[in-house]
C-alpha cells in the first residue's frame, strides 16, 4: 500500500496537484461504492476519501448529510466499509483516506480501531470533529500502526494554531476553505490564496483544499494558488446519487476526468 505521503512526494516531484475525490460509503449502495472506488482511481483519482455515515455529521452540509441518511437507512455500518476497502483497496492505485467522526472511534476503542484499519488497507484517517488539543492520543497510535492522521486547518485559525496543527498533522494538511459545513460554492474565497501563502511560511508540508468545490475552473484557481491537493466532495456524492446507480458512475467519471485536466501541469 502506498502512503499518503509517498503519493505526495511522487506527485511533487513530477510537479502535479493532487486529486482527492469524496464518496460516502453506501450511497447508494456498498456494491456501488466498491466500483466507484475503482472508477475514481481509473479517472485519475490520486487519493480517495470515503466517508463512513454517521448520524450526527456537524461538518458536512445538505448533500452529504442526506447521503450519510441514505446509507444509515439501508443499514451501511463501519464493519461493511471496512469489508468493502479490504476487496477493493489491493487493486487500487490511489490510497484511501477514511473519513469519519470520533464517536466510532471512541466505541470501539482506539487500538482495535487502528487495527481494523491496518487489516483493511487504509492508508489515511481523517476526524473532522477532533480538536488539536485531543488529537494527540490518536495520532501516536496511528503513526505506529502506519495510519496517517491528517488535521483539518479553519480558515478562522490563528497563526499559532495553524502553526501547531502544521506541526501534528500527518500526511498533508486539509485546509477548509470555507467558514461552515460542506457543500457546493458558486465561487471562492480569496482568504484561500492569503491562508495558503500563510501555510507556506511554517510548512513544507502538502496542503489540501476542500470544502466548496464543484468545479473544474474552482480546482484550476486552488492548484494556481499553490495547493498541492484539490479535495472535492459534495459535487461527486451529488452526481453519484442523481441517477441509477450506472449513469451516477458514468457521472463521476466523466467529473473526475474533468477535474483532473483541470489541474494537470501545464
Amino acid at each position: 500500500m502506498v502512503s499518503i505521503s509517498d503519493c505526495f512526494k511522487s506527485l511533487r516531484e513530477s510537479g502535479n496537484c493532487a486529486l482527492i475525490p469524496f464518496i460516502t460509503a453506501g450511497d447508494p449502495d456498498l456494491e456501488t461504492t466498491a466500483k466507484a472506488l475503482r472508477v475514481l482511481d481509473a479517472a485519475g483519482a490520486d487519493i480517495i476519501e470515503l466517508g463512513v455515515p454517521y448520524s450526527d455529521p456537524l461538518a458536512d452540509g445538505p448533500v452529504i448529510q442526506a447521503a450519510a441518511t441514505r446509507a444509515l437507512q439501508r443499514g451501511t455500518r463501519l464493519e461493511q466499509v471496512l469489508e468493502i476497502v479490504e476487496r477493493v483497496s489491493p487493486t487500487l492505485r490511489s490510497p484511501i483516506i477514511l473519513f469519519t467522526y470520533y464517536n466510532p472511534i471512541l466505541n470501539r476503542g482506539i487500538q482495535p480501531f487502528l487495527q481494523q484499519l491496518v487489516r483493511a488497507g487504509v492508508a489515511g484517517l481523517v476526524v473532522p470533529d477532533l480538536p488539536l488539543e485531543e488529537a494527540e492520543g490518536l495520532l501516536k497510535p496511528a503513526a505506529e500502526y502506519g495510519i496517517e492522521l491528517t488535521l483539518l486547518v479553519a480558515p478562522t485559525s490563528s497563526a499559532e494554531r495553524i502553526e501547531a496543527i502544521a506541526r501534528q498533522s500527518q500526511g498533508f494538511i486539509y485546509l477548509v476553505s470555507v467558514t461552515g459545513v460542506t457543500g457546493m460554492r458558486s465561487g471562492l474565497e480569496m482568504r484561500v490564496k492569503d491562508l495558503l501563502q500563510q501555510m507556506r511560511q511554517v510548512t513544507d508540508k502538502p496542503i489540501g483544499v476542500g470544502f466548496g468545490i464543484s468545479q473544474p475552473e474552482q480546482a484550476h484557481q486552488v492548484r494556481d494558488w499553490g495547493a498541492d491537493a484539490v479535495i472535492v466532495g459534495s459535487a461527486v456524492v451529488k452526481r453519484l446519487a442523481e441517477s441509477n446507480p450506472e449513469q451516477g458512475l458514468q457521472a463521476i467519471t466523466d467529473f473526475c476526468k474533468s477535474l483532473k485536466a483541470a489541474i494537470a501541469s501545464s
